[in-house]
């Protein structure tokens, strides 16, 4: 049974950090490509950050050089570090795997 869960999510200024985790479990963090997607109510879903299985990374060009997407293999978790946020960030954030799997969403909010 594969669970992907969130954490991390919370208000924040614009300019703040945040560090958005996802603890996997009957599932292999480091074998398999992650990605980080969000929504804002009314729009879809949009693709954030991606890894692949061999570690090659590709952000959404809103984020490009201030999200960071890294996995923590010893601890089963993909992380998603967010710097210099601005509140068009704010949307819930989820994490999904390889086989569509999705966390339940953690809500980030920039004011």
């Amino acid at each position: 049974h594969v669970q992907l869960v969130e954490s991390g999510g919370g208000s924040v200024q614009a300019g703040g950090s945040l560090r958005l985790s996802c603890a996997a479990s009957g599932y292999t963090v480091s074998s398999y490509c992650m990605a980080w997607f969000r929504q804002v109510p009314g729009r879809e879903r949009e693709g954030v950050a991606g890894i692949e299985d061999d570690g090659r990374i590709s952000y959404a060009d809103a984020v490009e050089g201030r999200f960071t997407i890294s996995k923590d293999n010893a601890k089963n978790v993909l992380n998603l570090q967010m710097d210099n946020l601005n509140p068009e960030d704010s949307a819930v954030y989820y994490c999904v795997n390889a086989y569509n799997h999705w966390g339940q969403g953690t809500q980030v909010t920039v004011s």
